[in-house]
């Protein structure tokens, strides 16, 4: 019983702690750039592999 209330205190530290580990301004702004590269990569694929199953379709 006693380490449901330890596990408690240790959850609430983690979330406590875990803004401080964010990156901040340049950095912050650089990686929210690379992730929307990334997933404007990932779409363009998606929609490629959509364009080349096309001739697979009947019409």
């Amino acid at each position: 019983m006693c380490n449901d209330f330890t596990d408690d205190a240790n959850l609430n530290f983690e979330q406590d702690s875990y803004d401080k580990d964010l990156p901040k301004g340049k950095q912050a702004s650089h990686n929210s750039e690379v992730r929307k590269r990334i997933d404007d990569l990932l779409a363009q694929k998606r929609l490629k592999a959509l364009l080349d199953d096309i001739d697979n379709w009947d019409i």
